[in-house]
């Protein structure tokens, strides 16, 4: 038994938790994340029965991710201690957590920010992604018995002192009429871009593929449009890109692949391929699965200026800005669409 454990048990007897009972707690779930157990192997194989785009290779690395980014001793105690989080709440407050479903685990951060501010968390799970955060949450029951009374599951959460919510542009607007009265941060359709000078290395271009294509492309993280200089040449991207044809094996990615070639060729639009993602001409920073948009720039500043202030794009890769092959790997202070949620946890 880790050491981490013998605390927590110690700390299982009704008394409540300090900020460092908390730290120990979040570490013990990063060990067992990282141990892969029967119980865990389980939850995973369920996520996926539950929704097929959350393929194995997936699954494993946003645990992995989240295990060895967020989840370490060292890295929570030195992001909590750069917030005045108080060691002991006295009056937690309930903050409901509208969790999006389009990458696996992709709430735990907000879910990780309620529970280390001191507060307590109501959340409403996407059907597509409840199987992972439900099995998290009854293996920190098992730990500390009194968390049942820390977090719930919620098909409708009312009485939430804030709330953080998190879908499209079309439910962004019903959570701002029905949460606008309460401290609220909602997110809504975000995306990211790349902007290549054309001196990338094989490597980062090998990078830059991670950044397209993990989890299929349908993360807010995932890069959907390029910006290149006139006559870039896009054979040694689109030959790195090769390193996921094995997603055209997959027929949901299979059916968008043939659907979007067929309205290209259809429309005689221009397009290129290398038989398993299509690269097109088009202003629209957002491309749909299978599909990767780019477009002329001549020069970055002014590119970069207009970017920097698009409340669309989520993130910027490049030379100058995230590094290629980071963004599906954020850190614990990488907040989402630029909204700190702990400052705004502790101002609740």
């Amino acid at each position: 038994m880790s050491l981490l454990r013998i605390i927590l048990l110690r700390k299982n007897k009704g008394e409540k938790m300090n900020r460092q009972d908390r730290i120990y707690l979040l570490a013990q779930l990063g060990e067992y994340l990282r141990s892969n157990e029967d119980e865990l192997r389980q939850a995973k194989q369920a996520a996926y029965l539950q929704n097929s785009w959350f393929i194995p290779e997936f699954i494993d690395l946003a645990i992995k991710n989240i295990a060895d980014n967020f989840l370490q001793k060292e890295l929570l105690e030195k992001w909590i201690d750069s917030y005045e989080v108080p060691e002991e709440t006295l009056q937690p407050k309930t903050v409901g957590i509208v969790m999006a479903g389009n990458i696996p685990l992709v709430g735990f951060h907000d879910f990780l920010c309620v529970f280390a501010s001191g507060h307590t968390a109501m959340m409403k799970p996407s059907s597509k992604d409840d199987v992972l955060i439900k099995h998290i949450v009854k293996k920190m029951y098992d730990w500390k018995t009194d968390l049942q009374n820390t977090f719930s599951f919620a098909e409708q959460l009312k009485r939430c002192d804030a709330y953080i919510a998190t879908g499209s542009n079309n439910s962004g607007r019903y959570f701002e009429y029905y949460f606008s009265k309460y401290p609220n941060i909602i997110r809504r359709n975000r995306t990211s871009v790349a902007i290549l000078d054309g001196t990338e290395t094989s490597e980062e271009l090998d990078r830059l593929a991670d950044d397209i294509q993990l989890y299929f492309g349908l993360g807010c993280r995932n890069v959907t449009k390029l910006y290149v200089p006139e006559n870039y040449d896009f054979i040694p991207l689109l030959n790195a890109l090769k390193k996921y044809h094995y997603f055209i094996e997959f027929h949901k990615y299979r059916h968008n692949y043939d659907y979007q070639l067929a309205l290209l060729i259809m429309n005689n639009k221009q397009y290129m391929n290398n038989g398993s993602i299509i690269f097109t001409q088009n202003t629209s920073l957002f491309s749909p699965v299978s599909e990767l948009n780019y477009e002329y720039y001549t020069d970055r500043n002014i590119l970069v200026e207009s970017l920097e202030g698009n409340d669309d794009v989520q993130c910027i890769v490049g030379h100058d800005d995230i590094p290629f092959g980071k963004t599906q790997s954020p850190s614990l202070t990488d907040y989402a669409d630029g909204a700190n949620t702990m400052e705004f946890l502790l101002k609740v």
